[in-house]
């Protein structure tokens, strides 16, 4: 359903073309399903509905969550959104992942909804940090990596058109490339 949801913002073509390298069946279509996936579980695991309002109710919206984004009249606006890197678990891992991550500056926050994070969900608490202070955390080394990687891009400018880290193991050997 993430390909389907009417956005406000484009995905910038240097971020869509980042986000095909190495993807099979690369499409426009895949990358802003990607990119509006981060927006969807950052609303699904924190309440914060990433996007603008002002454009009244997006039409036509996916049942369930994009539903939600709908009833506060609040469109994804992929155009702020920006890539910070993509990992893949090493193959001796149990479970496995190709993940990307994303990060967007907190002023693009359209809506916060309630009740969303506690005791009971699957964050506790959410709190804001400094990148130095989140990569100082008890968190796997990747995601310090990655807290490092964006803590250079913010210096940097936060331009679509720097290059984003990918790393994978190949060969037994942990490589980091960029995109």
């Amino acid at each position: 359903s993430d390909r389907a949801m009417t956005i406000a913002g484009a995905l910038p073509d240097a971020l869509a073309d980042k986000l095909l390298q190495g993807v099979p069946n690369p499409s426009p279509q895949k990358a802003r399903a990607l990119a509006l996936a981060a927006v969807r579980e950052t609303f699904e695991e924190t309440g914060l509905l990433l996007g603008t309002k002002g454009h009244g109710t997006p039409q036509s919206a996916p049942p369930g969550i994009w539903a939600q984004f709908a009833a506060h009249g609040v469109f994804p606006d992929l155009e702020h959104v920006h890539f910070v890197a993509r990992a893949v678990t090493p193959p001796r891992r149990p479970k496995r992942f190709d993940t990307r991550f994303f990060t967007i500056d907190a002023s693009h926050i359209a809506h916060r909804v309630g009740g969303v994070v506690g005791p009971e969900t699957e964050l506790v608490e959410l709190v804001w940090q400094k990148i130095s202070e989140a990569a100082a955390l008890d968190i796997p080394s990747i995601q310090r990596t990655i807290l490092t990687d964006l803590a250079a891009r913010v210096a940097r400018g936060m331009r679509h058109d720097l290059p984003v880290p990918f790393y994978r193991e190949l060969n037994r050997r942990w490589r980091r490339d960029e995109l």
